[in-house]
């Protein structure tokens, strides 16, 4: 059965002019619709040193890429992120009732504008600056650069996708009635994918893929945060 959705420009904020036409080379796309049943509130609204956690994310992605775009799961959390995320930032609701990554991030791909787009978790507040540029250089004519760790363990979720091709598979994958991201990445060819050990050359101690998930790792984050503030860390 043909499923349905929702059209992902339902904005809350609109960040490039409506009369621009022109296409883009880089978004970032982040997730922020999850909930967290362990912290018992909004994760990317979470403060880290007086800042939320989503705006942590949006900083480190800032002059990197040319559009900025939250996903959340409904109208009143948009309002939410509105409030905190900057007039540059686009926040759009899912486009299905049906919520997860996969509907996050064809949300976000249905509204991109540009070539390549980044999917980020607002959870991620010591993103690398350096990794997501090696992401974008590499996914140069692929369908997609995606980590992967050496036992095999990929990142889906801070990984660089050709925005058109990703948003086509993604469309497919949900009509199909398959909800995981990992669905549509087993149907997306022309993947690259990247060592971990590679990218510890640019991120030594990949900080980029720690994740706040519980008040211990925010308790850690912040000790991070305190000895890493006078340092030029990527």
């Amino acid at each position: 059965m043909q499923k349905t959705y929702r059209t992902a420009t339902t904005h809350v904020k609109v960040s490039q002019k409506r009369g621009d036409k022109q296409r883009l080379e880089k978004s970032a796309i982040i997730l922020a619709g999850g909930s967290s049943t362990r912290l018992g509130q909004d994760k990317g609204l979470l403060l880290l040193s007086n800042k939320s956690l989503v705006t942590h994310v949006l900083d480190k992605v800032d002059k990197i890429v040319d559009e900025k775009i939250v996903v959340v799961s409904d109208t009143a959390q948009a309002k939410n992120y509105a409030k905190i995320v900057g007039q540059d930032v686009n926040v759009l609701v899912d486009a299905s009732d049906a919520h997860g990554p996969l509907v996050g991030a064809l949300t976000g791909f249905s509204a991109a504008k540009s070539a390549y787009s980044v999917l980020l978790p607002c959870d991620t507040p010591m993103v690398s600056k350096k990794v997501l540029i090696l992401l974008f250089e590499l996914c140069i004519n692929k369908n997609a650069t995606i980590p992967r760790w050496p036992n095999g363990y990929i990142e889906p979720l801070q990984a660089v996708y050709n925005t058109k091709r990703a948003l086509e598979v993604a469309r497919s994958t949900l009509d199909q009635g398959r909800l995981k991201l990992q669905n549509m990445i087993d149907q997306l060819h022309g993947i690259r994918y990247i060592s971990t050990l590679v990218l510890q050359q640019v991120d030594p101690e990949l900080r980029t893929f720690f994740n706040i998930n519980t008040l211990i790792d925010l308790r850690k984050a912040e000790s991070i945060s305190k000895k890493t503030e006078t340092t030029n860390y990527p």
